[in-house]
């Protein structure tokens, strides 16, 4: 299937790396369908009126908006051939301090907001035979530190939900890659895409460091660079057997190298206790 006929639906696009990815299958010719909380803030952000942009206003807790969008794609280009679950956002702050509204919200737009789409979207890539799914997760959803634990509690379920996935829509012929980037230099940390809990602990002073660093320093500094990473998915979808990870970042393969380590020195270190508790 050439360029020209093949149709993206992207979630989260009027910023950051969903911005960016647009932004290049637009000049390469695909067909976009690109979501956002905002339909007048998406068309300014994109600034795109070709045929080939469709611009969709999604929330994505609520199933029929997202059927609504989903039936206008197969409208007006037929099929759904690749889906980028991309829209999410962060919070810092620590396990006791994060409330259990804040917390619901997280998992609400990072998780439920990502199995809404993909249950939507995989109807028609059975029926095709076909599809590719790009799940944007994290590097921490490998690994989780201290005062990032929702966010990264959030990415984990990702994870697992991806790899499952994976193993279900093969028979389909529709592939999963889970996409782990480490920090990317958008203005992720400074848009409103990551929050803090509403009522702080004082006591945990190294947390609300990690708040202040991640608001004054980080910004600016991140080793990732967004339009690089786009270019690597859009690549990745032509590829004849996609992985099912894909670390981005030489940030990412550091940390994700600690949770190797992690691993390896926890199960050799706990081997006889492990191998106990088998019947004998």
């Amino acid at each position: 299937m050439d360029t020209q006929r093949k149709t993206w639906f992207v979630t989260g696009c009027s910023q950051g790396i969903g911005l960016e990815l647009v932004n290049q299958l637009l000049a390469a010719g695909y067909n976009v369908a690109a979501t956002g909380r905002n339909l007048n803030t998406l068309k300014k952000a994109v600034g795109n009126t070709s045929a080939q942009f469709l611009p969709l206003q999604v929330d994505l807790n609520d199933e029929t908006s997202i059927a609504k969008a989903v039936d206008a794609t197969i409208k007006q280009f037929t099929s759904i051939d690749v889906l980028v679950n991309n829209a999410g956002y962060g919070l810092i702050g620590g396990i006791e301090e994060t409330s259990a509204k804040e917390a619901q919200a997280i998992f609400d737009i990072n998780v439920f907001g990502l199995l809404n789409v993909t249950r939507a979207v995989l109807p028609h890539m059975r029926a095709a035979g076909s599809g590719r799914i790009f799940n944007i997760s994290s590097v921490f959803g490998l690994i989780a530190g201290g005062g990032w634990g929702l966010y990264c509690g959030s990415k984990f379920a990702v994870e697992g939900i991806s790899e499952a996935l994976a193993q279900e829509v093969q028979p389909f012929g529709i592939q999963v890659t889970i996409i782990e980037p480490g920090y990317v230099r958008t203005n992720f940390l400074s848009s409103g895409s990551i929050i803090v809990p509403e009522h702080p602990i004082a006591a945990y002073s190294t947390i609300q460091e990690e708040k202040r660093k991640h608001k004054e320093e980080v910004p600016g500094t991140q080793l990732g660079d967004p339009a690089k990473l786009a270019a690597v998915i859009i690549a990745t979808s032509t590829a004849a057997e996609a992985p099912l990870r894909l670390l981005l970042g030489s940030d990412a393969l550091l940390f994700a190298n600690y949770k190797i380590d992690m691993l390896q020195q926890g199960i050799a270190a706990n081997r006889e206790v492990t191998l106990s508790t088998d019947f004998k």
